[in-house]
């Protein structure tokens, strides 16, 4: 089944994370285990005490939806043991239909591998010709190889090197080792001889026939004997290769990681001699293989973005996603999709609020823990449904969603609101990173951040050094301005900290700072449509 991500922006807030889980958990009454709760950036203190109440996980973190590895349908899981005939890797090669062949040790980790390519070299384009020879390697085995009959059997385990008789009988005689073996033909004066020799094995080719004075001395010396159709040069050609896998596969694959982007790993196939990258874990365990093949189709993630309609919010690589739908209740963005999908954006105050809607519309009640995420987010975005974005809906989901919950929502608001506004021990560096937004407005790229605080004594005694950093983070942040919106939930106020070209901040009256904005609660509905009419008269 392909996963669709129900994912947030890219500084989520609670309203953000739990509307994220709760649409999971609707989608997936219909169709289970589809959809994945997700998010793109860390878990805030308020948020994050709101899953601790509710028993709940946090979303599955993902840093971006530019498609990877991981989404491929199939990567290949073959894979052959580094003691395995060469011929037998061939074999499997032929049987899967793969030019390459993934070598192994015991645990599954990747040692090489065993290409049409490097076998091409190996046995084809050799520039220098070596003495043939077996490593350790069972006499059945070998008789499988050669496609022959053990005549004689003697030792179990065969290992030296092979020498075919071609030479005068006297000069092969010379050579012979007791654990080399020989190749001969229809020749019983050069078979006798040679088993006299006392070698480890003996393969007759060529379908020559075997006599009894043979086998009575192979069996009185315990010298092997082989029989096979092959003729001389086939043996020779099939012992080479009986080399296990390690003597003959390369080292120099190229090796990717499952999370690895798909765009990257076109390239590193495509650049790579072998046209395939091995995937593997950290440890170098083996995972799959990647070829050109795998390339057919084009590979996206699939995402319905919640609380937000903006690319300059969204998760990196959105732009190769497939956006399947958009729920929101912020201003319209810049988002564009290649086929008509379900947007949904209601100006009431929380993203949770139109999700418990689709929960009532669909006939299906939330968990009671998915209940407390959703008032949670609601309660949140609308501090304690006290902002001025707060509508009627929000209040009537509120009401829904506490008595499943089984909380008091007005104790349960206010102590929401007291976890949101908790600064101590916090940096002021990530204290104004926690909740931004970020937008380009009338050619200028705007980021607004904004600290909920219980009075106005905070901005007040911190102002030198909230200027600083509102300075330090447009730097940071490229931007043509950072605003900070320092906003009292108990004195329907904000104060404004601002950082952009000094005769821009002249000409919108922010040269003094902090400048209270009495009114301002909301950033999309008090501030933003404000401040987007200043920057149009610039």
């Amino acid at each position: 089944m392909n996963k669709v991500y129900v994912i947030g922006h890219r500084h989520p807030d609670t309203d953000s994370i739990c509307s994220a889980i709760g649409y999971a958990e609707l989608l997936n009454s219909k169709e289970p285990g589809k959809y994945v709760p997700a998010r793109c950036g860390d878990i805030n203190p308020e948020t994050r005490f709101v899953l601790e109440r509710f028993g709940v996980e946090a979303p599955l973190f993902i840093e971006s939806v530019e498609p990877n590895v991981s989404d491929l349908p199939f990567t290949y899981p073959l894979s052959a043991r580094a003691d395995v005939p060469t011929i037998e890797v061939v074999a499997m090669m032929d049987e899967h239909g793969v030019r390459n062949m993934p070598i192994v040790d015991d645990e599954g980790r990747l040692l090489g591998l065993v290409s049409e390519h490097g076998l091409a070299r190996a046995y084809v384009t050799r520039t220098k010709i070596q003495q043939l020879s077996i490593t350790p390697i069972k006499l059945e085995t070998l008789a499988k190889i050669l496609d022959a009959r053990i005549v004689v059997p003697g030792k179990d385990l065969l290992e030296g090197r092979v020498h075919i008789a071609i030479d005068a009988l006297h000069v092969s005689l010379s050579r012979l080792t007791s654990s080399d073996v020989a190749i001969v033909g229809d020749n019983e004066p050069a078979q006798l001889a040679l088993i006299s020799a006392g070698i480890a094995a003996l393969i007759i080719a060529d379908g020559s026939p075997v006599g009894d004075r043979m086998i009575n001395a192979a069996v009185a010396r315990n010298v092997a004997v082989l029989a096979t159709s092959l003729d001389a040069f086939g043996v020779g050609k099939m012992i080479n290769l009986s080399l296990p896998a390690s003597m003959v596969m390369a080292t120099d694959v190229p090796r990717i990681a499952i999370s690895d982007p798909l765009e990257y790993v076109k390239d590193v196939v495509s650049n790579s001699k072998y046209r395939t990258a091995c995937v593997v874990e950290g440890d170098n365990r083996l995972l799959g293989m990647v070829s050109r093949n795998t390339f057919v189709d084009d590979i996206h993630k699939s995402v319905i973005l919640v609380d937000h309609n903006e690319y300059s919010q969204a998760v990196d690589g959105i732009e190769k996603a497939d956006v399947m739908e958009i729920v929101d209740h912020h201003r319209l963005g810049a988002i564009t999709t290649l086929k008509p999908i379900r947007f949904l954006n209601d100006p009431v105050g929380s993203t949770s609020t139109i999700i418990t809607r689709k929960f009532i519309e669909s006939g299906v009640e939330p968990t009671p823990s998915t209940a407390g995420l959703l008032l949670s987010g609601v309660l949140s975005d609308t501090l304690a449904l006290k902002m001025s974005t707060t509508t009627p809906e929000d209040e009537r989901a509120v009401n829904y969603l506490a008595g499943i919950a089984g909380v008091d929502a007005g104790a349960f608001g206010i102590e929401l609101v007291q976890q949101g506004i908790e600064l101590e021990n916090v940096p002021l560096h990530e204290l104004l990173l926690r909740d931004t937004k970020h937008y380009n407005l009338f050619e200028k790229s705007v980021v607004i951040s904004q600290v909920t605080v219980p009075s106005f004594e905070f901005s007040a005694s911190h102002a030198g050094e909230i200027r600083a950093n509102v300075a330090a983070l447009r730097e940071e942040t490229g931007a043509d301005f950072f605003v900070a919106l320092f906003t009292n939930v108990f004195e329907n106020a904000s104060d404004l900290f601002a950082a952009a070209d000094e005769v821009n901040l002249a000409k919108m009256g922010m040269a003094e700072q902090p400048k209270r904005l009495d009114g301002v609660m909301s950033r999309k509905k008090d501030f933003l449509p404000q401040f987007g009419n200043m920057l149009r008269r610039l």
